[in-house]
């Protein structure tokens, strides 16, 4: 442990990119990394668990929270609501906690202007030919859905240039690999491990570099 604080992960993707399946392979990977479940407006998918994969909440309340500034972020997507509670993600933080958010990138434009420090992955398909094979092969989406989700995922992939990284999804076991490497890199960043180097240095009768 660094005794520093927590460091804030947020993690997007074009529907379709493999992001779920990176995520859970990720935090299988990466101990001490948490994860923050959304609130959102869209009905439960068989197996979900309210509290578990989102909060499952109505229209109403959903702007109700956003409203009284509850959220720090929060975006309609294909017709939903998502957000991400301000409370869970700062004290997670405060307490010295790793956290990962999975949101959308308009979510993660709206987490940059809080000013709250946050290292930001984008994961890529290999190019619009597989993205499309991919949604495709779920056998879920009829094709105005399908029109509609590639329609936003070329918005997504243009905002490329805001992220801090950009991992593509062209095989699943080297995308693993690079989000880990972010992580372990991000855990060794000079602003986590202040309190910590700060300790060592006095230990040799010095506070800091001049």
């Amino acid at each position: 442990m660094s005794g520093g604080p927590g460091t804030l992960f947020v993690i997007c993707a074009p529907s379709g990119a493999g992001k779920s399946t990176l995520v859970a392979r990720l935090r299988a990977a990466v101990p001490g990394l948490g994860f923050s479940v959304s609130w959102t407006t869209r009905p439960p998918r068989p197996g979900e668990i309210d509290g578990r994969e989102y909060r499952f909440t109505d229209e109403p309340r959903f702007r109700a929270l956003a409203a009284d500034g509850a959220l720090l972020e929060w975006a309609e997507v294909h017709g939903r609501l998502y957000g991400t509670a301000r409370a869970d993600v700062e004290e997670a933080l405060a307490a010295g906690r790793d956290l990962l958010l999975d949101i959308d990138v308009q979510g993660a434009e709206q987490v940059r202007r809080s000013g709250l420090p946050a290292v930001s992955i984008l994961v890529l398909p290999p190019d619009r030919a597989a993205l499309e094979a991919r949604l495709r092969g779920r056998g879920t989406e009829d094709e105005a859905t399908l029109a509609r989700r590639l329609g936003n995922a070329a918005c997504e992939v243009a905002c490329w240039p805001e992220f801090d990284y950009v991992v593509v999804n062209d095989d699943l076991d080297r995308a693993v690999a690079g989000l880990v490497a972010i992580v372990t890199a991000a855990r060794q960043a000079r602003r986590v491990m202040d309190p910590r180097a700060r300790a060592i240095a006095r230990t040799f009768g010095v506070e800091e570099a001049r």
